[in-house]
């Protein structure tokens, strides 16, 4: 299915626009969700005309901020590494929405469009060459600085995301095993099944072991509380410690669309990605034998809206979990990942391969 280079470009706009807004209404959540817990009132100076709506504006008020900010740079700097550092960050988080389905074909005038941006057959392997390449931001960023707390946060940081990657590969080899095929919007499809005539056949339900590691491990690879040691504000402050300004900013904005990124890959690969359970290409099909059909314009908004509730739940998930958890000590977090993640994932392939063998 070959598509014009229009429907190409409102795609990215779509993809684009959908992440960098979850990624800037994060910055209010964290602040209104943390105010709830700790029983405050939160951001809400931020006003347009007097209007506040919840202090909303307060995530126009942060851009324009890191904007108009001086961006201030060491005088012993590399200039041009410690100029592209923020850039190469955001790029590699950017980018791997490109294999992200988010919803199945919507039909406009005869013509099937794929509400997938880039439907490569790579697409897991796609992921994990993005995820490796996300380092270099980070660790460019701090070596530049020439600065000995930041470059301390850069190999912090370097150390736990190379660590967690072979984790991250690992955990869902059992789901893999399952789907038998690493191209997403295949693994979404597989999902549109049910067990028993009435269960969603999701991979949380396959594969729930999986689940649980692949989210931990996902939440350690985006750095965030509690697995922030290499941002250590209470110590090093973190690989971003001489940037001000939209470099800083970068940096903010990619911790937020990584956590994007994790909660949509998690939705992906383990709770049926666009599906919705009993919903068809045609319209719902209930187990009881009743069917309501639909439009196939009203079945995409149906898709598109169950992957972004889904999606927003696991938003919700981290922020709690970040504002709930304590930090965990460096060498807590690299004894976790390498002795107890990675054995237990290990151990979980191979029951799941003894049982897929069993079944046949």
């Amino acid at each position: 299915m070959v598509e014009g280079i229009g429907i190409v470009l409102l795609k990215l706009a779509f993809v684009l626009l959908f992440v960098l807004n979850f990624g800037g209404l994060l910055t209010w959540v964290e602040r209104k969700q943390s105010a709830l817990m700790q029983d405050r009132i939160g951001a809400n100076r931020a006003s347009i005309f007097g209007i506040r709506i919840i202090g909303l504006f307060h995530t126009i008020a942060d851009a324009v901020k890191m904007f108009t900010k001086e961006s201030f740079r060491p005088v012993a700097a590399e200039k041009f590494l410690f100029t592209i550092g923020p850039g190469i960050s955001v790029f590699f988080a950017l980018v791997g929405f490109a294999v992200i389905p988010f919803g199945d074909v919507l039909i406009i005038g005869g013509k099937e469009i794929n509400l997938q941006l880039a439907p490569l057959n790579i697409g897991v392997l796609y992921l994990f060459a993005v995820a490796g390449m996300a380092v270099y931001g980070v660790v460019l960023g701090a070596w530049a600085s020439k600065n000995n707390f930041a470059l301390l946060g850069g190999l912090r940081a370097s150390a736990q995301m190379i660590s967690y990657e072979v984790a991250l590969g690992v955990t869902i080899i059992g789901s893999l095993m399952i789907y038998q095929t690493v191209e997403l919007q295949e693994i979404v499809r597989w999902q549109g099944g049910t067990l028993w005539g009435w269960l969603p056949k999701w991979g949380v339900l396959m594969q729930p072991v999986g689940f649980i590691l692949f989210l931990t491990v996902g939440i350690a690879q985006s750095k965030r509380v509690p697995f922030d040691a290499p941002e250590g504000e209470s110590e090093i402050i973190g690989y971003f410690l001489e940037y001000s300004g939209m470099g800083f900013g970068m940096y903010m904005l990619t911790d937020f669309v990584e956590t994007v990124m994790i909660s949509a890959i998690t939705v992906t690969l383990f709770l049926g990605g666009w599906q919705v359970p009993y919903l068809m290409a045609d319209g719902f099909h209930f187990p009881w034998g009743a069917t309501w059909q639909l439009e196939n314009w009203a079945v995409a908004l149906l898709q598109v809206g169950s992957f972004t509730l889904k999606v927003m739940f696991f938003l919700w998930l981290q922020m709690t979990i970040r504002w709930t958890l304590p930090r965990f000590r460096y060498d807590q977090i690299m004894r976790l990942g390498w002795k107890y993640i990675l054995p237990i994932s290990l151990v979980n392939i191979l029951i799941t391969g003894l049982i897929i063998t069993l079944l046949k």
